[in-house]
């Protein structure tokens, strides 16, 4: 097998990875570059394989930063098949659709790809589930519960040689809510192993649970705005959870709480959809359902879904709380919110996830007094607050533990996913915990394995 890394090697972002064997190529995951003009124009290179030698292409979840590019692999001249879980697939296309919108207004004098090509990309996509082996030439795969967002994988692959590699896609935090447990890792050879926290340790659930009530809570009291920009996958759904279970115990105090993203209610749908599904829901979240908790939707939630409802909410007095896409402040309904509430000292501006280099998210984060959206100068006067425990990726701690039952027979762990103040100290950590020989790879780098 031959392993070459054309994304995602010492950034986050861009998950690209082409496995060779004797007669076939396949790509584990094909996603957006994401973060400022330099992934822009990343975005828009040809690839550096022909796409109409690629056999298959394997999805590990919904992420745009992993599945983003497909339409235009397909628009290339790929004509094979994509796998994923089922849940995976349905998020992806609506997760396509508003990556098409987003980007061609962006570049609104280059079209990366076209609702035709979305179109044309799901029907070569195959649901699939977890633990259930297919043959893809002389590649077994094989799908696991990776625990990071509903339906998402990680995933091994074995040649007819003995040989075997394990993909990790993103690996989800320590109990996280909603979703079941990352499985354990199958006994393997090598490793491709995520590090967006790799050299991190996250605050547990009851302490982010905590952190999250008082920031609310002293917002509210305070009579201001409490922004969250926030994913529409998995994140948004988290905090609903949270939320949830904050006001129907009285923990804060009452106040409107808007879901300010069509995205997001649409991706909820599909979480509804599959919420008796014990594949993939986790028991607690299951019991809570069957008990007739509806976690997500509960007094004074309300769901903005056209631009009508999203302008309204300028007219509801403060407090209140507008959870609103994208989670890096780089597109989306947040940024109206932004312009409006950051100039204001009594109001809060919430971080609960990854903030890529180059973003706006980054750059508020980071301290800047002024920042520029929709082409104008914004004050930050808010207060700033972040709860790095929300991220639904594993910090250092879980995923080291997560590939100590393969430390045995793993020849070789390659780091990936992460900027290298991240990846490099985790690569490191393998090595002396592990005693596995642990490799940051460059763009383009080969391995024979």
């Amino acid at each position: 097998m031959k392993l070459t890394f054309y994304g995602a090697a010492r950034m986050v972002t861009g998950a690209n990875y082409l496995l060779e064997g004797r007669k076939t190529k396949i790509l584990i995951d094909c996603g957006l570059c994401q973060g400022g003009s330099f992934c822009d124009k990343r975005n828009f290179e040809p690839f550096p394989y022909n796409p109409k030698e690629i056999d298959a292409v394997l999805i590990t979840h919904s992420h745009i930063d992993h599945t983003g590019r497909l339409p235009l692999l397909y628009k290339a001249g790929f004509g094979g098949k994509i796998f994923s879980t089922r849940p995976t697939k349905e998020f992806s296309e609506h997760l396509l659709i508003d990556s098409e919108h987003i980007l061609n207004k962006e570049n609104n004098s280059q079209e990366l790809y076209s609702l035709e090509d979305i179109d044309k990309t799901m029907e070569l996509w195959d649901g699939v589930r977890y633990r259930e082996k297919f043959k893809i030439k002389e590649f077994e795969i094989e799908f696991f519960d990776a625990g990071h967002i509903l339906g998402s994988s990680f995933i091994k692959v074995s040649s007819e040689d003995g040989k075997s590699i394990v993909f990790s896609g993103d690996l989800g935090n320590v109990a996280t809510p909603i979703v079941k447990d990352t499985e354990i890792i199958p006994e393997a050879d090598y490793a491709v192993i995520e590090s967006t926290y790799g050299n991190r340790i996250h605050e547990d659930l009851e302490i982010r649970k905590d952190l999250l009530e008082n920031i609310a809570e002293e917002t509210i009291k305070a009579r201001g705005v409490l922004l969250i920009p926030a994913f529409a996958m998995e994140r948004t759904q988290e905090l609903l959870y949270e939320l949830n279970e904050l006001a129907e115990n009285g923990r804060i105090p009452k106040a409107p709480i808007f879901i300010d993203s069509p995205l997001a209610i649409k991706l909820t749908a599909v979480y509804k959809k599959y919420s008796q599904n014990p594949d993939y829901y986790d028991k607690e979240s299951l019991d809570l359902m069957k008990g007739g908790d509806a976690i997500f939707d509960f007094p004074g939630l309300k769901f903005t879904l056209t631009t009508e409802q999203s302008k309204e909410i300028n007219d509801v007095a403060a407090p209140k709380i507008i959870i609103a896409g994208s989670g890096m402040s780089q597109g989306g309904r947040i940024l109206h919110h932004e312009v409006r509430y950051l100039p204001d000292k009594k109001s809060a501006i919430l971080f609960i996830g990854y903030q890529a280099n180059g973003s706006l998210g980054r750059q508020i984060l980071n301290g800047a007094k002024k920042v520029k959206i929709l082409g104008q100068e914004v004050e930050v006067n808010c207060k700033i607050k972040n709860i790095s425990g929300y991220s639904a990726h594993a910090d250092q701690k879980k995923l080291v533990d997560w590939l100590r039952p393969a430390r045995r027979n793993l020849k070789k762990v390659f780091v990936v996913q992460g900027e290298e103040d991240q990846s490099i100290p985790l690569a490191q950590k393998i090595i002396d915990e592990l005693a596995v020989e642990a490799e940051v790879p460059l763009r383009g780098d080969s391995f024979e394995l």
